[in-house]
């Protein structure tokens, strides 16, 4: 049931055995999960108290902000710096559409900075500003769990408070690593590349995931030289293999240097810059080095072993559908659980959370047909199975249908660089399981098709849909004729394993 929501200076709240609570909830983080699940429990008459770091745009055990990883040194501020990017692929197209543009055209890196810092400071009193007008108690310092009903939060001066709660949750997301090889303390994370005093000239980035293939689109975009190592045969591990191959196409195009298969063995400083070794043997000289080699769960100052809180060998807590430890009043959502580590999953775990606690409903989060995006340039965005997956899970034939072209504005520009377009379709009950789009505003068109997906659609219904024209987003609703039918064999086999490519 939902309560009247306590006032200071009201009596304390009355425990299950007889004591007394500060609060109903007790939140740890106020980054995108924490925020939500904290107004949402409110909204449903909680008392509730949220902890968080003091702000700074690098994070460290004892700096963080409101608005967390994603306002803050994450999804908002490297999209500000895409957007600085994809500029020069402009001023270039533009010159094919009539404007005369002479001599050269000036960056100024610090301004862009500049603007990305006073952005996600603004962000930051944003999110303090929502949280006090639901009625959130804010407090900053560094936040720990005591015992199951307890959170000890330690303040910028160092001294500590003791707040009592029915329920705690925690929501510190995660943190970027480091390699561990010689000289790794030279290479910089994605919190120091979104904050550079310089912009580089040579960047050399480890990794092929989502952070490594956009800063290297940002990097390059800005006029830097770069290189990008990864270990596997192509980037993006873990997406469809079709579109990866055109992502991986796509960033050679745009003049970025790929080496698959390879790993950086060590750093050394010398007085051009930072040396770089790989494990082939090759040595280059970069400005910065970019470790983009993933993150980990921010558990370690949290005392949950001591409280009987599990994690995994990452330290992800582990927790059950509805987001619940094995402590039954201590609950956490988002990266800090590492399941589908995107803000909007945090968000959506985090209001089921509520729901569930507070709102008198018993909601789990569904992680079917999770759209995303990667922000390289151009961007690549899917939703629901790739290919592989598909077959993966197949009792049926898949029919992949596939678009490659030339989008419009580049038959003026003259700019070599396709738009790809693909579904995979159910033979046997004509469903769309998955669809993908790498190309220009390839997020914004795959929202759309995620709602179609959630809904069920079938390849029919994609069919009988009238498009926008003209426009790509029309493309997937007048592919008509299929690519290939692919049998589930026994043992899965990968597109590259197959030798399928792009049309």
């Amino acid at each position: 049931m939902a309560r009247k929501m306590l006032k200071d200076g009201e009596a304390p709240l009355v425990a299950d055995d007889g004591g007394t609570y500060d609060y109903d909830l007790f939140v740890i983080g106020a980054g995108s999960g924490g925020v939500r699940g904290s107004r949402t429990a409110a909204g449903f008459g909680a008392k509730v108290a949220i902890c968080e770091l003091p702000f700074h745009p690098i994070s460290s055990e004892w700096l963080g902000g409101h608005g967390g990883t994603c306002v803050i040194r994450g999804c908002v501020p490297k999209k500000i710096l895409v957007y600085g990017a994809s500029f020069r692929g402009e001023f270039d197209d533009a010159k094919q559409f009539g404007w005369e543009i002479n001599g050269d055209i000036n960056y100024n890196w610090k301004k862009l900075l500049e603007n990305k810092t006073q952005e996600i400071v603004r962000l930051n009193g944003v999110y303090k500003r929502i949280l006090g007008g639901s009625g959130v108690t804010m407090i900053e310092g560094a936040g720990s769990i005591v015992d199951a009903h307890t959170v000890e939060v330690t303040q910028p001066d160092g001294s500590k408070q003791r707040h009592t709660t029915k329920h705690i949750l925690i929501a510190t997301g995660s943190r970027a690593t480091l390699v561990d090889i010689p000289g790794k303390e030279l290479a910089i994370t994605s919190d120091e590349a979104l904050s550079l005093e310089e912009l580089p000239k040579r960047a050399v980035i480890l990794g092929g995931g989502y952070i490594a293939v956009e800063f290297a689109s940002i990097w390059k975009g800005l006029g830097a030289e770069v290189d990008l190592f990864y270990r596997k045969e192509l980037p993006l591990r873990g997406f469809d293999d079709e579109m990866r191959m055109v992502v991986a196409s796509n960033l050679e195009g745009r003049g970025i240097r790929l080496h698959p298969g390879t790993n950086l063995t060590e750093l050394s400083k010398t007085a051009d810059g930072i040396k770089v070794v790989t494990d082939k043997g090759d040595e280059l000289i970069a400005d910065v080095v970019l470790f983009a080699t993933g993150r980990a769960p921010n558990s370690n100052r949290l005392n949950l072993e001591a409280v009987g809180v599990e994690v995994d060998q990452i330290g992800a807590i582990k927790v059950d559908e509805y987001s619940r430890t094995s402590v039954p009043s201590i609950w956490a959502v988002g990266d800090v659980t590492n399941r589908i580590n995107l803000t909007p999953v945090a968000l959506m775990e985090a209001t089921c959370f509520a729901k569930t606690v507070f709102g008198g409903q018993t909601v789990k989060p569904d992680y079917k047909d999770v759209p995303c995006a990667v922000f390289c340039i151009p961007p690549l965005s899917v939703v629901g199975l790739s290919e592989q997956e598909a077959l993966a899970e197949a009792k049926n034939d898949l029919l992949v249908y596939t678009s490659s072209f030339n989008p419009m504005k580049n038959s003026i520009s003259k700019r070599v660089e396709k738009s790809t377009m693909k579904l995979v379709v159910d033979a046997d009950t004509d469903k769309v399981l998955g669809a993908a789009m790498c190309g220009p505003d390839a997020a914004e068109i795959m929202q759309g098709i995620a709602v179609a997906l959630k809904a069920g659609a079938t390849k029919a219904t994609f069919d009988s849909t009238v498009g926008i024209h003209p426009s790509a987003a029309e493309e997937f609703v007048t592919m008509r004729t299929l690519t290939r039918r692919v049998s589930p064999p026994s043992k899965p086999k990968t597109n590259l394993q197959q030798g399928i490519h792009p049309c």
